[in-house]
């Protein structure tokens, strides 16, 4: 690549003359001296001075809805750089004149060698790599190696229980109503209580009468001893009921 010189890119006359039209609000406009393929910008193409500090100016190119940062030898004030300096010819030698009584010497002009100028390397653009597809070639049967039989397969490990974590207390309250209806209901620890049973008057007796507590046992007693006594209440009740009624049917002359 071919020195950058001084007149081809922006210098610091022209970055305080770009940082002064950018504070008086003016519309600055430079180019990029090389292509950018990333951005798919050739050079010569524009873009907008956003800001100055130092040597690096802050772009916004054409085309590209970003603000990116660039150097200042990567920049310059006009689209295309100052032309090439033609290469210098040098002068044809002239032949020397003979002098007199002497034999001529022939002398062999020098041919200019002109001078190529180094071209600068474009920047070869970005291209997508392809990874080259091997195709697989179809095999002989012949040379597969011989199947080998499938290993047996291990029984999956056995997944360990995880118990229950144990509830801290467990309280049993069996309710009974004077109308001898009795339930149970039971609580785990802090929890709600679950929802009541029904259970039988004698189950509950004998569970209590299991329990061997007396108090218990003797509250329970007294609500059984009221339930039987209104059992036997309406035992006695019903049956002169049904004696009124034996009579009611044999004055009228009806049989049983």
């Amino acid at each position: 690549m071919p020195p950058r010189s001084r007149t081809d890119s922006l210098t610091p006359e022209n970055l305080v003359e770009l940082t002064e039209a950018v504070a008086e609000g003016r519309r600055v406009t430079v180019y990029f001296r090389e292509a950018t393929p990333s951005l798919n910008l050739e050079a010569g193409s524009s873009a907008r001075v956003v800001s100055v500090s130092g040597t690096t100016v802050m772009l916004r190119p054409k085309g590209v809805n970003d603000e990116l940062p660039f150097e200042a030898d990567e920049l310059r004030m006009t689209k295309t750089g100052p032309a090439a300096a033609t290469p210098k010819r040098r002068p044809a030698v002239k032949p020397a004149q003979n002098e007199p009584g002497k034999a001529p010497v022939a002398v062999k002009p020098t041919a200019a060698v002109p001078v190529k100028p180094q071209a600068t390397p474009a920047t070869p653009p970005a291209e997508s790599v392809k990874e080259p597809v091997v195709a697989s070639q179809p095999q002989a049967k012949a040379a597969q190696p011989p199947a080998q039989a499938p290993a047996p397969k291990t029984a999956p490990a056995a997944r360990k229980r995880t118990s229950k974590k144990a509830p801290t207390s467990v309280s049993v309250t069996i309710y009974g109503s004077a109308d001898n209806e009795w339930t149970v209901a039971v609580t785990h620890g802090a929890r709600r209580p679950g929802k009541s049973a029904p259970v039988t008057p004698d189950a509950v007796e004998r569970a209590v009468r299991e329990l061997g507590q007396p108090a218990a046992l003797e509250a329970v007693d007294s609500l059984l001893g009221a339930a039987r006594e209104e059992a036997e209440r309406r035992v006695a009740e019903l049956s002169r009921q049904l004696e009124e009624a034996r009579d009611a049917l044999a004055a009228l002359g009806v049989e049983e």
